[in-house]
């Protein structure tokens, strides 16, 4: 007799490839209608099961979710390259392997990262919101006016490889590059950027700060009054992290002052429930967390979930092991 599949709970729908290959190997337990999921659906959800395959939305597993696991519970796999919803000591403490998706949605990433830049700087939001409103009127010399990126000084916080892959594309517009990291990386893969031990020395460079550093105790608020001080008067500063990273008053004020011209946000704090502050604002160029958000992308990041999965339920140490 063929021994029982695991059992896995799914807590948001997946690319119709990757429910696929799950089916395959496991007893799924499919969230229909791809709702966010209430604490207590997770528990009841999780009763039975012997894994779970979670989301960054998935928040309640950073507050006090683990604990209350039923023991049959052995890995939890993060459909995301970070872990900031995952506390991981509550997940060590109970034997549960926890995993993530890292080195399948750099390309995408740093691709949204180029677009924030391009459309904070060139004022992608007010220009589109004036066609579709039916308020261009003419073409003019004087008005509206957007700012350069070609030429200009990048600063990129956290060169992992999504800083890599910034300052990579940032190369072709000619930018002059900066960056800040716990350690210096290899000079090719620094793609000509200039290393800045002390976060403080480089900011003065940034007339674009691109913020791509892991979301930490040390780094959440870091972007605050002080560090927006020490940026140029009218610098740019754009997210592709997390939003915790971010002081939402200190940026907002920067941006209602001219402090900071223009913004280029797609992570939030709280999200999807944003700060109300910034939709109110024509030099912010929004995006809902797109990232990570290509098909083959996400495909990629579900593979590479079922992997870690398959690894663990065959005896291995799954290649992307956080616990």
């Amino acid at each position: 007799m063929a021994p029982a599949l695991p059992r896995l709970l799914v807590t948001r729908r997946l690319p119709q490839e990757v429910e696929t290959r799950l089916a395959k190997s496991y007893w799924t337990q499919l969230n229909a209608d791809d709702h966010p999921m209430s604490e207590a659906e997770l528990l009841q959800g999780a009763g039975d099961k012997d894994a779970l395959l979670i989301t960054p939305m998935d928040k309640s597993f950073a507050t006090g979710i683990i604990a209350r696991l039923p023991s049959s519970i052995k890995i939890i796999a993060t459909f995301s390259v970070g872990y900031e919803h995952v506390d991981i000591a509550a997940a060590r403490q109970k034997n549960i392997t926890v995993t993530n998706t890292p080195n399948v949605l750099t390309n995408a990433t740093a691709d949204i990262a180029l677009l924030l830049i391009l459309g904070a700087a060139r004022g992608a939001y007010w220009g589109e919101r004036m066609v579709r409103e039916d308020r261009w009127n003419s073409w003019s010399p004087t008005e509206p006016l957007g700012l350069d990126v070609t030429g200009r000084r990048l600063g990129i916080l956290g060169m992992g490889r999504i800083g890599q892959a910034v300052a990579k594309r940032a190369r072709a517009f000619d930018m002059e590059l900066h960056y800040h990291n716990r350690r210096p990386v290899a000079a090719e893969l620094a793609h000509g950027a200039r290393y800045h031990a002390d976060l403080d020395k480089m900011l003065p460079y940034c007339d674009f700060l691109s913020i791509n550093c892991a979301s930490t105790p040390e780094t959440r608020g870091l972007v605050n009054g002080t560090l927006i001080d020490k940026l140029p008067k009218g610098a740019i500063i754009v997210n592709t992290s997390r939003g915790d990273i971010v002081d939402d008053d200190a940026l907002v004020s920067a941006l209602k002052s001219g402090r900071v011209a223009a913004a280029g946000l797609d992570v939030f704090r709280n999200e999807p429930k944003i700060d109300p502050r910034y939709r109110a604002l024509d030099n912010v160029f929004l995006l809902p967390h797109l990232g990570s958000a290509t098909r083959d992308t996400r495909i990629a990041m579900g593979m590479r979930a079922a992997d870690n999965l398959d690894a663990f339920f065959a005896g291995r140490k799954p290649a992307d092991t956080l616990t």
